[in-house]
């Protein structure tokens, strides 16, 4: 039977915690203004790891919210997942030693492929791959900008390097509770020997029963990433982790 991991999310714009609708700025919904408080709350609830993003630093193309990043770690003893802005060695490096636990490589993993793999040699099982797609197609640059390049086209580019994981998003089910895109997710687990976290429109405890299921068939699902159902309570945190532990 396996195991899905469910990584409750905190999304970083100017210091609180928001989510955006379909990666929008400018849409973008403050749910509490203490990120710490925030993790505290998501590990009391029985959260395994918790997922930061530091929306700033997406588009800044550098970290901007490392304050509360920092807080976030120092508030919880869970490990911490952390993607947006990180562009370069020495900020891998830098965020691995200050107790980060897994680096999340968006637009680097499209417009520098040699940082993810010099990071995955240099920090083994550390290393996350974010493929944020928007048509299928992979956007970069805070998802301001697609590319011409695929999902499955880039995962396999990184197949031989030691990814940890592949954090899948479908952009236009992202902040919008529309459910997940599973197919698509299920389809590049198959394609790729990665474990491929699924990101971008859950809304329901039923969507997570249904990518546990299909975890079943497609075993390289070995994680969900949840943030706006967890906010608006139309997903109780403890429950979920329950039924996908189950």
């Amino acid at each position: 039977m396996t195991n899905v991991i469910l990584y409750p999310a905190i999304d970083l714009k100017d210091g609180q915690c928001v989510r955006l609708a379909q990666g929008d700025m400018k849409r973008a919904t403050v749910f509490n203004d203490d990120p710490a408080a925030q993790a505290r709350a998501f590990a009391d609830a029985g959260a395994s790891w918790i997922h930061v993003v530091d929306l700033n630093g997406a588009f800044a193309g550098k970290p901007v919210n490392a304050d509360a990043v920092e807080a976030i770690v120092a508030a919880v003893d869970q490990p911490v997942q952390l993607g947006g802005g990180i562009r370069d060695m020495a900020m891998v490096s830098h965020w691995l030693s200050s107790g980060v636990e897994r680096i999340v490589l968006g637009t680097a993993a499209v417009k520098n492929p040699d940082l993810v793999r010099e990071s995955c040699a240099a920090f083994p099982g550390r290393i996350a791959v974010g493929i944020d797609a928007r048509g299928g197609r992979v956007a970069v640059e805070g998802w301001a900008e697609t590319s011409d390049i695929t999902a499955s086209d880039l995962a396999k580019r990184f197949e031989d390097v030691g990814v940890a994981a592949i954090i899948h998003t479908d952009i236009d089910r992202d902040g919008v509770l529309g459910g997940p895109n599973i197919d698509a997710s299920a389809a590049l687990a198959d394609a790729v020997g990665i474990p491929v976290i699924v990101s971008g429109g859950v809304a329901t405890i039923d969507d997570l029963s249904e990518i546990k299921s299909r975890a079943q068939t497609s075993p390289g699902i070995t994680g969900v990433i949840s943030g706006r159902a967890l906010y608006d309570g139309q997903i109780n945190l403890s429950e979920a982790i329950a039924l996908l532990a189950k």
